[in-house]
């Protein structure tokens, strides 16, 4: 969410970036400006009337010492009209703030000035290439049909279970799940991130604090009855172990990473690209969250990029990195990398891990804020990414790497399976 003195300082630079995201700005910012002089008229008038009472009052008392009560009948009668009026206020100032907040809710975050124009995904630029993009014979098979296969992954069952898009793991294919899990996580580790166990389920102010809600309400499964929902990420409950927290400039880099199942309706997702494990409701991830001073989030960003990219290398998979537009860029993130990983045979590149940096966006949002070295409270910086989504990542490594005698399973992955071959 952005700050409203921001918005008064640079309404004309901020409506000129929102039109990478093809997003004419003008209306909600004038009306977030006009609200919030709303606000402030109502909260002036009210309290220049509670301090008119307070003075009325007193002068009420020393009448009524001083043996005057007929005055101070008339004066009563005045502060019987003033309450009236404060209550007024009150009520009109509470139905102000709300519109204001409302208004807020709806307007994006501003994009970095390396966001590149563009509609959609067709227009992202693609910053960085490795491997070679592999042209596998024509009778290699898809992953689901490896799956199958080699009885790792069954999708009818889950069908049965639950329903489409909740696949049950067995075998190999369930330690394959568990290694990479675990290799993650010790990468994660190993580059100073901590490693945390968080709720799967969390409250509203939560899923506004990451900005969830409003926006992604509808992909959100929600539980009714106790107005919880499960998590989409981890980073929605790993960022908000810091919301309402006032930090210190020493404090950072506050670098966490945490697995967590994560849960989306997707809704309206149908069709060919959506098969196996290309889309689903239920799927594991490894999440990096890392809090940082403004001056370093985006030497901050690089750096998880760069830590997501030797990952991948060394999974031997063949990747691409791009830089996502302003149409195609989170309603959150003001600068986002996705990472693509070659799908032989499906000749498709997969998303496997987005790598953003929020600002101050959420921040402003979950009221996280530290003490500068000046003594000035500041809105931290708040960035993320996967490291890594498992179930494209497992897509790839099986299309990838069958033979005829099996899937070969990376170096890497080895000494967490204790097997190289999946047959």
């Amino acid at each position: 969410m952005l700050q409203i003195n921001r918005i008064r300082v640079e309404r004309d630079v901020i409506i000129e970036a929102m039109k990478k995201r093809n997003f004419d700005a003008t209306k909600v910012i004038d009306k977030a400006v006009a609200l919030d002089d709303l606000r402030k008229k109502t909260q002036t008038e009210n309290d220049t009337l509670l301090a008119e009472m307070n003075k009325l009052s007193k002068e009420i008392g020393q009448l009524y010492k001083s043996g005057e009560p007929q005055k101070a009948e008339i004066l009563k009668q005045k502060t019987t009209q003033i309450k009236e009026r404060i209550k007024q206020l009150s009520e009109q100032l509470e139905q102000t703030k709300a519109e204001f907040q409302e208004v807020l809710y709806q307007i994006p975050n501003v994009p970095n000035s390396l966001v590149p124009f563009g509609k959609d995904e067709t227009d992202n630029e693609i910053v960085f290439k490795y491997g070679d993009v592999l042209n596998m014979p024509d009778d290699a098979l898809p992953h689901w049909e490896l799956a199958k296969k080699y009885d790792i992954i069954d999708f009818d069952l889950g069908n049965k279970i639950t329903g489409a898009g909740f696949p049950v793991y067995k075998g190999k294919g369930a330690k394959l799940q568990r290694a990479l899990i675990n290799y993650f996580l010790d990468k994660n580790e190993a580059a100073g991130y901590r490693e945390m166990q968080v709720p799967h389920l969390i409250n509203e102010a939560s899923g506004y604090g990451t900005g969830q809600l409003p926006d992604k309400e509808g992909q959100m499964y929600i539980i009714e009855r106790d107005n919880l929902y499960l998590i989409p990420t981890a980073e929605v409950p790993v960022t908000n172990l810091y919301r309402d927290v006032m930090l210190k400039a020493s404090d950072f880099p506050i670098k966490n990473t945490a697995y967590t199942p994560c849960f989306r309706r997707e809704a309206g997702s149908y069709g060919a690209h959506v098969r196996g494990l290309n889309r689903l409701h239920q799927f594991d991830k490894v999440e990096i969250v890392r809090l940082e001073h403004p001056d370093n989030s985006y030497k901050a960003l690089d750096e998880m990029v760069e830590h997501v990219k030797q990952i991948l290398i060394e999974l031997g998979l063949p990747f691409r990195i791009v830089r996502l537009c302003g149409g195609d860029l989170g309603f959150t993130s003001a600068l986002t990398y996705d990472f693509e990983v070659w799908s032989a045979a499906q000749k498709r590149w997969l998303e496997v891990s987005s790598v953003s940096n929020f600002e101050s966006f959420q921040a402003n949002r979950l009221k996280l804020r530290f003490k500068d070295t000046d003594g000035k409270k500041r809105l931290a910086h708040t960035l993320n990414g996967s490291s890594l989504a498992l179930p494209r990542v497992v897509a790839a490594l099986l299309e990838n790497n069958q033979t005829e005698k099996g899937i070969k399973v990376p170096e890497v992955l080895q000494n967490f399976l204790g097997f190289d071959l999946i047959n």
